[in-house]
């Protein structure tokens, strides 16, 4: 197979890489004999070594044990980015269990339908999350019941002002621990042993990964340890800069988000840095982190660099310490690229992965040939072809637009409990990716759009990437997305919608005037919307379904006399 990116990697990035076959837990455990006083973690400025983490791991890895968890079992994670995370899923692992990583947003309903098709029987979750569970605790097959507090893991003072600031948020709740409700502190405590007598290997399963895929549905994607171990020495061998135990992470990407587990938390680990743990996304905690812990490495999306960006006089602000960045979950706008860059110094740059790949397939280079508007290169020991979308099997050539298909040793062993959905994507060991791209002749590859996104209207072909690259390019906008809407005349119009920079106005045809000068008359759009925001994900992404629904139900209700 012909690799042309090879000729485009940097001259200290490995082609391929010796994989080690260890449990993914391993990494604590390295990094806890050659750092153990080092801080592993950082919570509000409290810190905990390398030493007293791999200790908590192995003790909640009892605890579990004294539950009744055994490998293979399923164990819910639902916890936004706290030292109680970190330690619930190595622990988990380290005894051999499959973790699931459960999204602290859903509601009821969502956590019931997860824990079904899971068989999750034990969930770790925060203690003011558990009224959701409660709901739907007899129509799944939980047995525990893990909570915790953040209370818990804060300095004394914060520990101590804790309970009024929550009870003020409305996030203070009293859970009577009593089977099958345990306190998670508690259960540590009584811990006695740290012989669970499990052995765990590569190929073991690590991990149920829920996603919507590449086709829709949510389904719980297995990765094992070797597919997740493989990912993170993927990623730090494609950043040669990085210091082995001298790295501080930015860690505000959620862990429970594939992208967030791999190429922050798990790689953090191995490299024996510092994650800088915050709970979510608020601007104004993330600048004081960046200023008070000086992280230099800051994996995220671009809504978090975008909503920097935007911060009034941020050029006030020191951000220097920020060395490397790498923006995945969607795409990297080159404007937005730009204005980080320029504030914080660092290298700001796109990759590309799903959940299917544990998730990095593609990366462009730090400090190699960076191509805006590109998702980088193939990383090692990973292909990547751009293949016709009628069949799957005609090999597209450069420039060419087709789906995107991958295969390495980090793509998954397969959808839990669903072999159809399996054998739609993974075939002859490739991953149809679900992904509109075409590479180049360097071996840089570009995502058009998402093969569901793409527009068709008047029998031409609107990718929506194109018209926002556009739209971001006009010095009035914040953000822009475009959707494709039902149209019976054109099968389907374009529709825009933009979020004004604070303080700016505009009118609508001034917009689409600016369109009009760098794309073609079918590519422009046909209705714009301005809104004060978009609707996204947790982690950032645009949800584009969501915009569509709203138009539909408006079309709807018009209609109805």
């Amino acid at each position: 197979m012909d690799r042309p990116w090879y000729d485009s990697y940097e001259p200290k990035v490995p082609k391929s890489l010796n994989y080690p076959d260890i449990p993914l837990f391993q990494f604590i455990k390295d990094s806890a004999h050659l750092y153990p006083d080092k801080a592993a973690l950082s919570f509000y400025s409290k810190d905990m070594s390398y030493a007293e983490l791999e200790y908590q791991c192995k003790n909640f890895a009892v605890a579990l044990a004294g539950l009744g968890v055994k490998k293979g079992d399923r164990v819910a994670v639902m916890l936004p980015n706290m030292p109680q995370c970190v330690i619930a899923y190595y622990g988990a692992l380290k005894l051999g269990a499959i973790v699931v990583m459960t999204n602290p947003l859903y509601v009821a309903r969502e956590i019931q339908i997860q824990m079904a098709d899971s068989g999750a029987e034990t969930i770790i979750t925060l203690d003011f999350f558990y009224p959701r569970i409660e709901k739907i605790l007899k129509d799944t097959p939980l047995k525990n019941v893990v909570l915790t507090s953040i209370r818990d893991a804060l300095p004394w003072l914060l520990s101590l002002l804790y309970p009024l600031k929550a009870k003020r948020q409305g996030q203070w709740i009293n859970v009577e621990k009593k089977p099958p409700i345990y306190d998670m502190k508690d259960l540590m405590q009584e811990s006695s042993s740290d012989d669970i007598g499990t052995t765990v290997t590569g190929d073991d399963p690590a991990l149920l990964q829920y996603t919507g895929g590449t086709t829709g549905t949510p389904k719980g994607v297995m990765l094992s340890h070797r597919n997740l171990v493989v990912n993170a020495l993927q990623c730090r061998n494609w950043m040669p800069s990085l210091r082995q135990g001298k790295e501080v992470f930015l860690a505000v990407i959620p862990f429970f988000h594939v992208y967030g587990m791999s190429t922050c938390m798990n790689m953090a680990l191995h490299l024996g840095s510092t994650l800088a743990l915050l709970p979510r996304f608020v601007t104004k905690d993330v600048l004081k982190v960046i200023e008070s812990e000086r992280p230099t490495i800051f994996m995220g999306v671009q809504a978090m660099y975008l909503a920097i960006n935007a911060v009034p006089n941020i050029k006030e602000r020191d951000l220097s310490s920020i060395n490397v960045c790498i923006s995945g979950a969607g795409p990297l706008h080159v404007e937005v690229q730009r204005e980080f860059e320029e504030l914080s110094g660092g290298k700001l740059v796109e990759g590309y992965g799903l959940s299917e790949a544990s998730p990095v397939t593609h990366a462009n280079p730090i400090d190699g040939k960076r191509k805006r508007g590109s998702i980088g290169l193939p990383i090692a020991d990973t292909d990547a072809k751009i293949v016709d979308i009628e069949t799957g099997t005609k090999t597209l050539g450069v420039g060419e637009i087709g789906e995107l298909a991958v295969k390495g040793p980090q793509v998954m062993q397969g959808y839990w409990q669903n072999e159809k959905e399996t054998a739609a994507v993974l075939r002859d060991g490739w991953l149809f990716t679900g992904d509109m791209a075409h590479m180049d002749d360097e071996g840089y590859f570009y995502i058009v759009d998402r093969k569901k996104d793409m527009i068709k209207t008047k029998g031409e072909n609107v990718y929506p990437r194109e018209v926002e690259e556009i739209l971001f390019k006009h010095p009035k906008i914040e953000e822009a997305v475009v959707v494709g809407l039902p149209d019976k005349f054109a099968g389907e119009i374009i529709k825009a919608y933009v979020v004004l920079k604070t303080g700016e106005s505009a009118k609508k045809e001034e917009i689409l005037e600016f369109c009009r000068h760098d794309l073609a008359a079918f590519k422009v759009p046909k209705q714009l919307e301005f809104r004060p925001d978009l609707p996204k994900t947790i982690i950032g992404k645009v949800l584009r379904r969501v915009l569509i629904e709203e138009e539909m139900k408006k079309r709807i209700k018009k209609e109805s006399p």
